[in-house]
Formats: structure tokens, sequence, C-alpha cells
């Protein structure tokens, strides 16, 4: 896109949403630092869909990783706490 069809976008009044995260954090790092497990944590998380705050990060072959953004660290807190409070929510856990 040239410098053109920017100034315009910017200056016609043409709305764009503009995504405004800046880092997002790994579920292994917010298991850590809630010191909660990350296997329970992968359970609770895939209620949360991706306006709630979570992503998949992509690497090298099929390597992927759960993410949060900070929203989805305080979604995720909310339903840890709603868990803690109602275990069976997440069914019957394996052995």
């Amino acid at each position: 896109m040239g410098a053109t069809a920017l100034g315009t976008l910017r200056s016609g009044g043409v709305s764009m949403h503009v995504n405004k995260v800046s880092r997002v954090t790994t579920i292994a790092r917010v298991a850590e630092d809630l010191g909660e497990d990350e296997d329970w944590l992968h359970q609770v998380a895939n209620e949360m869909d991706v306006e709630d705050g979570i992503i998949w990060v992509y690497g090298v072959g099929d390597a992927a990783v759960r993410a949060f953004t900070d929203f989805g660290i305080e979604t995720l807190v909310e339903l840890i706490k709603i868990h803690k409070a109602n275990p069976a929510l997440l069914g019957p856990s394996e052995p």
C-alpha cells in the first residue's frame, strides 16, 4: 500500500480495527505466576474464545502454545475462581 493510500485511510474517515495487543504470556508462565497446575489450566482455558483474550502461538513445525493477553489472564483468573468454587464443572478428572 503506497503512502497516498495510507494517507487516505488515515484522514479519509475510514475506521479500521487496530489490534492493540503488544504482548502475550504463555500458559506455562501464567501457571507458574499463579501457582496453578498447567494441565488443569488447559482444561479451564478450553472454555475461552479469542474474544476472551486467548490465542494460539504457532512455531516451527507443529509446535503451538496457548497464550493470553492481559485481558485473557484476567478472564482466566475469574474462571479459576468459578472452577475452584465448583470443581464438578470440568467433569470427572482423569486418574
